[in-house]
């Protein structure tokens, strides 16, 4: 009977430490703090895929949130049934103007209901994703909800389901459809 009681408790406390541990990365990953987003010209050898992670079979919709990264790590983003948020950790493309802004821009890009905008960030720009981060390989995509993105060596390009999106690469933006 004690050792039914400890794996009940062995299973609550390792589902606990799951959602934390997904809470802490979305948390870390939205903050700017983790992800890097950019094409495949930063130099740095791709990091290997997570298991778990985004794939090249990557092509059902799921409604669960998604992390991932290109395997440059310049480029990160988080998706949601809510939209898509990228993060790119060093660009060459001129700062985008946000309104208001006094801060940094160019770094955070998001796809929601309302369409495609910047982010106005304060703090240091965020950093290459890390090998924790899934990598979303080159040539594969990932859809959650009504939002898709695809992974190639010239950055990433992610549409809601009526196609308006945009695409990220470390030399360039566009809104899409453009």
């Amino acid at each position: 009977m004690t050792s039914a009681r400890n794996v009940r408790l062995f299973v609550i406390v390792d589902a606990v430490l799951v959602v934390l541990a997904l809470v802490l990365l979305f948390v870390f990953l939205g903050s700017g703090g983790g992800g890097g987003n950019a094409d495949d010209t930063s130099g740095q050898s791709p990091a290997p895929s997570a298991s778990g992670g985004p794939s090249s079979s990557s092509s059902a919709t799921s409604s669960e949130p998604v992390a991932f990264a290109l395997p440059s790590g310049n480029i990160a983003c988080t998706m949601s049934v809510d939209g898509v948020t990228c993060t790119i950790a060093s660009y060459t493309y001129a700062p985008p103007v946000v309104a208001g802004c006094t801060e940094v821009t160019g770094h955070v890009l998001v796809l929601n209901s309302d369409g495609v905008a910047f982010d106005c960030v304060s703090g240091p720009p965020p950093a290459v994703a890390g090998d924790d981060v899934p990598v979303l390989e080159y040539g594969s995509s990932t859809s959650v909800g009504d939002y898709t993105c695809r992974s190639a060596t010239d950055g990433v390009q992610c549409t809601d389901a009526s196609g308006v999106g945009f695409r990220l690469a470390r030399a360039s933006w566009s809104e899409l459809p453009g």
